[in-house]
């Protein structure tokens, strides 16, 4: 049976609660969120709780996207490495053959800080947003180490 419970820890959220409309890295409290993994090896899972999702105009396009860098301030663009992404789209712009919208519920991203043999200190989860929206979408997200 899959495990679909996870413990939340303060520590390790990534991103609170808030409507997304434009394309953006995550905040907590209003301002930017980095965790600092260290310098070993981090395994786990992204766990997004998606309470909102507006296909409208059946065009829009969300992608959560875990993304790493070895300097903290995430201010050189040709240092990020982006993770496996998570798309919630319309079907009409889907990049395969589903038949259906996606949906809000609980989404999991499996994660880990190495990519290419390369490990990679910092995390941050940025979102972009694509298509003709008006409200967007309204998720959290935290690490959830196994």
């Amino acid at each position: 049976m899959a495990r679909f419970h996870y413990t939340f820890d303060s520590d390790l959220e990534l991103k609170d609660a808030g409507l997304i409309a434009a394309s953006a890295a995550a905040t907590v409290g209003g301002v930017a969120k980095v965790l600092d993994l260290g310098d070993g090896l981090v395994e786990g899972n992204i766990v997004a709780d998606v309470s909102a999702l507006e296909i409208a105009d059946n065009d829009e396009i969300y992608e959560i996207v875990p993304q790493l860098t070895n300097t903290a301030a995430f201010a050189t663009a040709t240092a990020i490495q982006d993770g496996p992404l998570l798309n919630l789209s319309a079907k009409e712009v889907k990049r395969t053959d589903s038949d259906k919208d996606d949906a809000v519920g609980r989404h999991i991203i499996p994660f880990r800080n190495e990519v290419g043999g390369t490990l990679y200190r910092y995390l941050r989860i940025y979102t972009f947003v694509d298509g003709t929206v008006g409200t967007g979408i309204n998720y959290s997200a935290y690490l959830a180490k196994d």
